[in-house]
C-alpha cells in the first residue's frame, strides 16, 4: 500500500501524512483517531510511541486477566475492609503544594501548536534596498 492509498484509506490528505512518514513530525491525535477508527484492533501504544505489539490482545486474553485481577482481591490482596490508621499530611504545611514548572506547560502546547501546522512553501523572497527599490527572487519549480 502506498502512501496516497493509506491517506485515502484513513481519509486524510496525503500532504499531512508525508511528513510524518519521512519522520519530520509526530502523529497528531487527529491522524491516530482516523488510524484507529480504521483499524480498531491496533494498539495505539504501538502507532504513537512503538512499543508492545501492533494489534491489542483479543477479548479472551482480557476476560482472562480480569479473572486473575477478581482472584487475587479474593484472597485479600486489596483488603480494605480493616481499620489501619493512616497520617494524612498537613493540608496547611508551607510548600505542600510543588506546582510543575510553566516552562514544561509551554513545551507541551509548542508542541501541539508544531504538529498541527501543516507545512508550508516558499513562494518567493523580497529584498528591500535603502534607494526605495526591491528585487524578488521565485523558486524554481
Amino acid at each position: 500500500m502506498t502512501q496516497q492509498e493509506f491517506a485515502e484509506f484513513i481519509g486524510m490528505s496525503p500532504a499531512s501524512l508525508s511528513s510524518i512518514f519521512n519522520g519530520r513530525t509526530r502523529p497528531t491525535l487527529n491522524i491516530v483517531e482516523a488510524i484507529k477508527n480504521k483499524i480498531p484492533t491496533i494498539s495505539t501504544d504501538w502507532l504513537m510511541f512503538g512499543s508492545g505489539s501492533m494489534y491489542e490482545s483479543s477479548e479472551g486474553d482480557m476476560g482472562q486477566s480480569v479473572a486473575e485481577i477478581h482472584s487475587s482481591t479474593d484472597a485479600g490482596m486489596l483488603d480494605f475492609s480493616s481499620q489501619n490508621e493512616i497520617s494524612s499530611p498537613d493540608l496547611f504545611e508551607e510548600n505542600s503544594v510543588q506546582r510543575p514548572p510553566r516552562m514544561a506547560q509551554n513545551q507541551a502546547k509548542n508542541i501541539i501548536n508544531i504538529l498541527d501546522k501543516k507545512s508550508r512553501k516558499i513562494t518567493e523572497i523580497r529584498i528591500f534596498f535603502d534607494d526605495k527599490t526591491w528585487e524578488t527572487f521565485v523558486p524554481k519549480e
